[in-house]
């Protein structure tokens, strides 16, 4: 197996490694089998055979390593189907007249202004579902459609829709309003305590440890505060993808996410700051609240977007001049985050080619040694406590990375000779570039 497999949980490489999710799940990686499934049900669906497109699109929705999606079909009368996303149950139907899928969200308590207003606003945002109070008086999400205008495209994006809200909506909610409480959430599953413990210890490190450096280090966060937000929002990324979290905190790093970059004026220290603040009040936040935002889910959208090798090649050759900049002058601390920014931002915003995936997974591996240890991972790319890079493993897992995916991808080759090893900042360095210059030209 590749080190993709353990990506996503699947069977480690090691039956001694543990089998642990990193980053965002996405649905872009689908077996040969689900692309057949689809356009099969496009070809049913246009010949007026709907019950068979049915079918045919919940077998492309059905991912092959994890139970996600089940459906059960009676003749030309009935399909119920059931999937889920993150901690949320989708139930529905189609009866040959429409089609209909609903998630409960919570369950209400007594009735609130506070939140029924938040709805009320989040339905003029959406396009296909809708937010309402179902016949047990639980918060749902619904949609529905008459079955001529239902075609196999417009269930995908009304579907990812409804089960992508659903799946933020119930962690914002219960962590906001003390009236409201779970619904059809026994699916997921606690994580083991080492792990729970390890992920705790390294969210309030990391970030008491960056806040501390920033506030008395001798890089002024004002005067280069371009540089101060790379180093906010390197670790913003890098707690996203070694934590994946849920509820409040991915809440949390997503709206940081998408207000630092939306254009409305305010200054990049008014930003910086606001990330300040939000980190700080996770840190303050008990462990007891962390924990509950941290199991494990299956998922059958995700919401990264597709892009092929140009995009990620692109990018770090136009972020990397900051590094070269930041190092010239003398403010390495800036010059590393860039770095770990051009891996974050990936992995956060992409659904890459197996291969970049797998190769930005070994960046995080290789500069955060002692987080991996803890989790219980026996893959040493150090040789010693001195903290010199072992030029063999490195090499090595480079290597089995790209034969197992040379079938895929066979021009794909990596120069290895052009890795730097005297300097762990020097090597990230080189690492990236190394990837930049791949060929993942697919096979036809």
């Amino acid at each position: 197996m590749g080190l993709f497999d353990r990506l996503f949980g699947r069977s480690a490489e090691k039956e001694d490694q543990p089998e642990i999710r990193f980053g965002r799940y996405s649905d872009s990686y689908k077996a040969d089998e689900q692309y057949q499934a689809w356009h099969k049900s496009m070809e049913l669906f246009d010949d007026g055979k709907h019950f068979d497109a049915y079918e045919a699109f919940f077998d492309y929705l059905k991912d092959p390593f994890v139970e996600n999606v089940s459906y059960q079909r009676l003749g030309d009368t009935h399909l119920s189907f059931e999937f889920f996303q993150g901690s949320k149950l989708i139930r529905g139907y189609t009866d040959g007249r429409k089609f209909f899928a609903k998630a409960k969200v919570v369950s209400v308590g007594e009735p609130n202004v506070g939140f029924m207003r938040r709805l009320i606003e989040k339905n003029f945002a959406l396009k296909y579902s809708r937010f309402a109070l179902d016949e047990n008086d639980d918060i749902a999400i619904i949609f529905d459609s008459y079955i001529l205008d239902g075609s196999p495209h417009k269930l995908y994006y009304a579907l990812r829709e409804l089960s992508t809200e659903a799946d933020k909506m119930d962690d914002i909610l219960l962590d906001e309003f003390d009236t409201l409480s779970e619904v059809d959430s026994g699916h997921t599953k606690a994580l083991e305590e080492k792990e729970l413990q390890v992920k705790c210890k390294f969210i309030r490190k990391s970030i008491s440890a960056l806040v501390l450096d920033i506030d008395t280090g001798k890089t002024d966060p004002e005067s280069f505060a371009q540089g101060t937000g790379y180093r906010y929002l390197d670790l913003l990324y890098r707690l996203d993808y070694l934590i994946r979290p849920e509820g409040h905190m991915m809440e949390v790093f997503e709206r940081l996410n998408r207000r630092y970059f939306l254009e409305d004026g305010r200054p990049t220290i008014s930003k910086n700051n606001e990330i300040k603040r939000e980190f700080q009040k996770l840190v303050e936040r008990t462990d007891e609240e962390i924990r509950k935002e941290l199991y494990e889910t299956t998922s059958t959208f995700g919401n990264t977007q597709v892009v092929d090798h140009a995009r990620l090649g692109g990018f770090i050759n136009e972020v990397i001049r900051e590094y070269d900049w930041y190092m010239r002058n003398d403010h390495p601390e800036v010059a590393r985050s860039i770095l770990g920014y051009i891996v974050g931002y990936a992995l956060f915003h992409w659904a890459m080619p197996i291969p970049e995936r797998e190769l930005l997974h070994l960046y995080y591996e290789i500069t955060e040694p002692d987080y991996f240890a803890d989790l219980g991972f026996e893959r040493e790319f150090y040789k010693d406590e001195s903290g010199k890079l072992d030029k063999s493993a490195i090499r090595s897992e480079i290597n089995s990375i790209v034969r197992s995916n040379r079938k895929k991808f066979p021009k794909l080759n990596a120069d290895t000779g052009s890795l730097i090893y005297t300097d762990k900042d020097e090597f990230c360095r080189s690492f990236l570039l190394m990837i930049q210059e791949m060929d993942l030209t697919p096979a036809d």
